[in-house]
């Protein structure tokens, strides 16, 4: 019998299915991207969309959607951090992307790995 973790996977993995091309191949890239940044965060579907917690039983961190433009964001549960520079005291909590290169995949992966910090 699956496991929890198991069957959440599942239907992330059904959801990102769901998505047509090129886009579909682009989120399942980052839906991995995150999974290898972070291994410790769980996939399951929050408020229709992929995310990732700490685990079953805990708030999502990040989400990904597929909407007029593809968005890696962070919840209202992820820590937030002044981003400082000429950004100052703003504090990022979402990006958008309709394809990922070196750059994007090194930043996806350091924004995931300080919010499952």
């Amino acid at each position: 019998m699956p496991t929890k973790d198991e069957k959440n996977l599942t239907q992330v993995l059904d959801k990102i299915a769901k998505i047509d091309e090129p886009r579909r191949s682009v989120m399942q890239h980052v839906h991995e991207i995150i999974l290898a940044a972070a291994p410790g965060l769980k996939p399951r579907i929050w408020y229709g969309m992929p995310a990732y917690a700490l685990s079953a039983s805990t708030p999502a961190l990040v989400t990904l959607r597929s909407d007029e433009r593809l968005n890696l964001a962070l919840t209202e549960k992820a820590e937030l951090r002044p981003a400082g520079g000429a950004d100052g005291s703003l504090m990022p909590g979402a990006w958008y992307f309709e394809e990922i290169d070196e750059a994007a995949e090194r930043r996806i992966t350091e924004i995931v790995r300080a919010v499952a910090a």
